[in-house]
């Protein structure tokens, strides 16, 4: 069932004809006509989960919001998507980005928000949020955005502003302290952002993802109860965006019930593994993720499931990878990436993370000994639940479990027996610095190419570019 792509196949679909043709806007009168509760419950009964990554129910983040006294309250969206892997938010803003535009106006009518954000990466500016802006022009321009929509009396402002390009910035804290005029350090916790004190300036703020608002439309049509129906796992509701890519036949984006599980993904969706591949491990959820491998390819897809599994469903980003990657390589790039984007606020990150980076390229530039991977996994576990944010946690979390189910890989690189093939080129162990992002400061010259085997197409080689 599609509900968020639905249009994504027909020309000129981002534009509002289109979209009105398709039974757009048709949600938002009827939302302004119920309570705001009303709405939240709606959402409630809906089992929507937050699609950026923490899968938080997002009717339970607005009753916190709506239950704080002190206003202005501010809902602000997080379309800085930096996980490596994940392009789907930006196929929202793309492909539908007036579906976004509605779920965002029914959304802050909801929680009661007047001044809406959207936070960007810079390096969406000329191409999604250039369309976005469109959009927002042309619902300004038609009474659905703006002083009195509709006729309800309900004023709404949506200013859309960019970042850096820092990885950081994606969490949620850090996002509202760059949107301030600050760098983007995460900020202790509690207060959360849904209380007064822990939001933007210091107010009621709720942070939510592109694709989880662009779900609200679909929601008020349908009704709470019978969007749930859609999820195939309890308490799921709703379909997903998977940005799907490593050696598949068609890596892409793709919409498919909640809970799907990892084999179904790849044979009805993404075609399959490409010819002559045999599937060896899945990332699935991001770079963040703790690696499965391919005889748990049946596990659901949904969050719950996977956290019980102890990885994690996180942005939707399912990477497949088959017999020509060896595990080391691939984890020697996730931690480049990590060491590079680390804000080095807290202590065990920005020492754990330029270290695991260290020994992973050691070990891959055959120098290893096999105290390196002892190493690597007893560092990773020093840096959990020792931060302020998830950043080290999403270091080491895919850390410990390359080396725990693939552990083979590692050792036969330290032993000399794996052959060589050309993964992309990066600087020795011993003449590396790491560098330090500058926090949405000034944009980042590096690219995460990782899991770059020489066997990839363009098409399916998925990075976080940097300008």
């Amino acid at each position: 069932m599609k509900i968020l792509s639905v249009d994504w196949d027909k020309p000129n679909s981002w534009t509002l004809d289109t979209y009105k043709a398709s039974g757009g806007y048709a949600a938002l009168p009827k939302a302004l006509q119920m309570k705001p509760q009303a709405i939240v419950d709606e959402v409630v009964k809906s089992n929507l989960r937050g699609r950026g990554g923490a899968g938080f129910p997002t009717g339970m983040k607005w009753n916190f919001v709506r239950k704080e006294t002190s206003f202005p309250k501010y809902l602000v969206v997080n379309a800085d998507e930096g996980e490596p892997g994940t392009f789907k938010d930006r196929e929202c803003l793309l492909r539908s980005p007036h579906m976004f535009v509605e779920g965002l106006v029914i959304g802050c009518f909801a929680i009661d928000c007047h001044l809406t954000y959207v936070y960007c990466r810079g390096e969406f500016r000329d191409s999604a949020m250039a369309r976005l802006q469109t959009a927002v022009d042309e619902a300004y321009a038609n009474g659905y955005a703006g002083k009195n929509i509709l006729g309800s009396g309900f004023d709404l402002e949506i200013r859309c502003v960019f970042g850096a390009g820092a990885y950081i910035c994606g969490e949620e804290t850090a996002l509202l302290e760059s949107l301030e005029g600050r760098k983007g350090y995460p900020r202790l916790k509690p207060p959360f952002p849904a209380n007064a004190g822990g939001g933007l300036f210091k107010q009621p703020t709720a942070v939510n993802n592109v694709e989880t608002l662009a779900n609200l439309p679909v929601i008020i049509n349908l009704g709470g109860d019978e969007y749930s129906k859609i999820g195939l796992v309890p308490k799921n509701g709703g379909t997903r965006l998977y940005a799907v890519s490593g050696h598949v036949k068609k890596p892409g984006v793709y919409e498919a019930p909640m809970g799907i599980n990892f084999k179904n993904l790849l044979e009805q969706y993404a075609g399959g593994m490409r010819e002559g591949s045999t599937l060896k491990a899945i990332i699935p959820g991001g770079s963040s993720s703790a690696i499965m491998t391919a005889e748990e390819a049946v596990w659901a897809s949904d969050f719950d499931t996977l956290k019980a599994k102890k990885t994690m469903a996180g942005s939707g980003a399912v990477v497949y990878l088959d017999q020509t990657v060896n595990m080391a390589h691939a984890l020697a790039n996730v931690m480049r990436f990590y060491a590079h984007e680390s804000c080095g606020q807290c202590t065990p990150c920005r020492e754990g993370t330029a270290w695991l980076s260290r020994l992973c390229d050691k070990i891959v530039a055959g120098k290893g000994e096999k105290t390196d991977v002892d190493n690597i996994h007893q560092i990773s576990r020093q840096m959990e639940q020792k931060t302020i944010c998830a950043l080290a946690d999403g270091a080491a979390m895919p850390a410990k479990s390359y080396i725990e189910k693939f552990r083979v890989d590692f050792d036969a690189l330290v032993r000399g027996l794996w052959k060589r093939f050309s993964f992309i080129s990066s600087p020795s162990a011993s003449s590396r610095r790491v560098r330090r992002s500058s926090c949405g400061a000034i944009p980042s010259t590096a690219r995460c190419l990782w899991l770059a085997a020489s066997s990839f197409s363009p098409a399916s080689i998925f990075c976080s570019p940097r300008i």
